[in-house]
């Protein structure tokens, strides 16, 4: 159709004449409400930046002779990121003699390894690198099952909260009783 024609068929009903495709012989155009539709498509792009997910590397650091309970402390930040969706770096560190003994830190890697197997996975073999040997954990479940997930909790939560325990009232006595004494 001229383009005359469609643009006066586009304000007819209210539209707007929008060319599709450029480079098609006769060019394509479309009608539509073009200003709605740069806002539908906001929204669909936020939405989908909401639910993206960035990959993060947690650190930990740990000494060959450690104590068991700062281990088990550390073990525990460790099963937190995993929970979370996120990557973990354990790093050893070896200082002085510690160095010539390097399979005390492979021996510890790997029972945090076994410690948090139902959570993670190895994603890289422990590897000495200088001074410190270094292995990388991965989650089992990722990082948007995390955080949907945390967000179905966080939801039940709430409304545990909300409709569990009714809020108290305070309950003002008649002033009648004040006035006798």
């Amino acid at each position: 159709m001229p383009l005359a024609k469609a643009l006066e068929l586009a304000q007819e009903y209210d539209l707007d004449l929008v060319e599709v495709a450029a480079n098609a012989r006769p060019p394509v155009c479309k009608l539509m409400d073009y200003g709605k539709f740069k806002y539908e498509s906001a929204m669909k792009a936020r939405e989908a930046r909401k639910n993206q997910a960035h990959t993060v590397i947690k650190e930990m650091k740990l000494r060959p002779k450690i104590d068991p309970h700062d281990y088990d402390t550390k073990k525990g930040h460790v099963v937190r990121f995993l929970k979370q969706g996120d990557k973990v770096k354990i790093t050893i560190m070896f200082r002085g003699r510690e160095q010539s003994r390097p399979e005390l830190g492979f021996r510890l890697l790997q029972r945090l390894a076994e410690d948090v197997q139902e959570l993670g996975f190895i994603e890289s073999n422990p590897k000495q690198d200088g001074r410190n040997m270094i292995m990388v954990l991965g989650p089992h479940k990722k990082k948007t099952e995390a955080m949907a997930e945390a967000r179905e909790a966080q939801a039940a939560r709430k409304a545990e909260r909300q409709g569990g325990a009714p809020a108290e009232q305070s309950v003002e006595e008649p002033a009648e009783e004040h006035a006798e004494a």
